[in-house]
């Protein structure tokens, strides 16, 4: 109701606010909430110590204690019986079957003086081979072969100088000569191991030696009891079967 003063006050008027049709409710459906499940099950705590769950350690208290003996070794009863063991026996040189002590360490048996000598029967025809080769040479350069002193003096020296020639290039080479592979020899030293340049070059020296003395020194390995001549005592060397094993080199 609203009043009003002045010339329309005889007048009542009665005003009624409009009345505002209220809308019916919206019938809306009652959906369930959708709800996602966890992607990751659920996991037991790991190593991982959250900070909330942290609490330092308390500090402990050291008491004095007694100092424990050092133990000096481990504790054997009385009771307990000892063994009785011998000495080792002192490492004694290898010995032969007179009681002479052995100069190889090695276990590679000897060339027997048979092969050697066939070895060395092939090298020296190498060396004639040589020789005739000069000799050839000499005449085809228009030398004549004239029995006087100073030609008998150069042909005999050149035999010798021929032959040392041809073991001085095996030497230097470092292997064994055409008679020893042919033969199927090898050259090893005292301790079993492939001999160096120098030990080659004292073996060629010994056998100018052995040579030298009338075969004496080549006929030592006949009666040496590890069949060594002078060249293998004074280079310490010696041939030896490639493979010692086959029935050619066993000896019984």
């Amino acid at each position: 109701m609203h009043r009003t003063d002045g010339a329309l006050a005889a007048k009542v008027e009665t005003m009624q606010a409009p009345m505002r049709a209220e809308p019916a409710p919206r019938m809306t459906p009652t959906l369930p909430r959708p709800i996602q499940q966890t992607l990751f099950a659920d996991r037991a705590s790991g190593n991982v110590i959250p900070f909330e769950a942290y609490a330092p350690a308390q500090p402990r208290v050291r008491t004095a204690s007694k100092p424990q003996a050092r133990r000096t070794g481990p504790r054997v009863s009385e009771a307990q019986g000892s063994l009785d063991f011998l000495p080792a026996a002192p490492a004694k040189p290898r010995t032969l079957g007179t009681t002479v002590e052995a100069v190889i360490y090695c276990d590679a048996p000897v060339a027997t003086p048979l092969h050697r000598a066939i070895a060395a029967t092939l090298d020296w025809s190498m060396v004639l081979i040589g020789y005739g080769l000069f000799l050839l040479a000499f005449q085809l350069a228009g030398g004549d072969f004239v029995m006087s002193r100073l030609n008998l003096m150069i042909f005999g020296g050149m035999l010798p100088l021929i032959g040392f020639t041809y073991g001085l290039f095996w030497a230097m080479a470092g292997g064994e000569t055409a008679g020893m592979r042919w033969m199927q020899l090898r050259l090893t030293n005292f301790d079993g191991f492939p001999p160096e340049r120098r030990q080659r070059v004292l073996r060629l020296v010994g056998s100018c030696v052995s040579f030298c003395s009338l075969g004496v020194g080549v006929l030592w390995a006949v009666a040496d009891e590890e069949s060594l001549a002078w060249q293998d005592h004074i280079s310490r060397t010696f041939p030896t079967p490639v493979e010692a094993e086959s029935q050619v080199f066993r000896r019984r």
